[in-house]
């Protein structure tokens, strides 16, 4: 069973360990690995906790989080011991109850598994992006914006 709850910051070292195996992962065939960081390194200058982060507790523990704003899906990790088991689809639909009707997420344009997961949930690709990793500007890379535009989880008209 799958439990969605709030953060709590006694779940720091789970979500390091989450990031940090998933990053490597999503940056797989879109930028050199050496380009990978830390969730340490980054989360303040990534703004983790500028929105909502919610975590998915399975098996006795956190093994996957996401971060939201309004409008924007800004941070989803899962474990990679817990790939397709729902737990990116639990923590997608209830940041999306949460959301605007509008909703972006910017993926990596060689992550096909993160772009098949959005598209499955709706979202489309809208525009192809060149420009630096953020987090890391020294490497290039190329993302996609893609988006949701109505967004069935939250009925409210924004």
């Amino acid at each position: 069973m799958i439990k969605i709850r709030k953060y709590h910051s006694d779940d720091w070292e789970r979500l390091c360990e989450i990031h940090d195996k998933a990053r490597k992962d999503e940056l797989e065939g879109s930028v050199d690995l050496d380009a990978f960081k830390t969730l340490e390194d980054t989360f303040e200058n990534e703004g983790l906790f500028d929105g909502e982060v919610f975590v998915a507790e399975f098996e006795g523990e956190v093994n996957g989080f996401i971060s939201f704003e309004k409008s924007e899906i800004t941070w989803l990790y899962v474990d990679p011991k817990n790939y397709g088991k729902g737990l990116g689809s639990l923590l997608l639909k209830t940041s999306l109850s949460h959301c605007d009707k509008k909703v972006e997420v910017e993926v990596l344009h060689n992550n096909a598994r993160s772009i098949a997961f959005y598209e499955k949930h709706g979202f489309r690709i809208v525009k192809k992006m060149e420009g630096v990793l953020e987090g890391n500007e020294k490497y290039k890379a190329t993302a996609y914006l893609m988006r949701i535009e109505n967004n069935d989880l939250n009925e409210s008209q924004n």
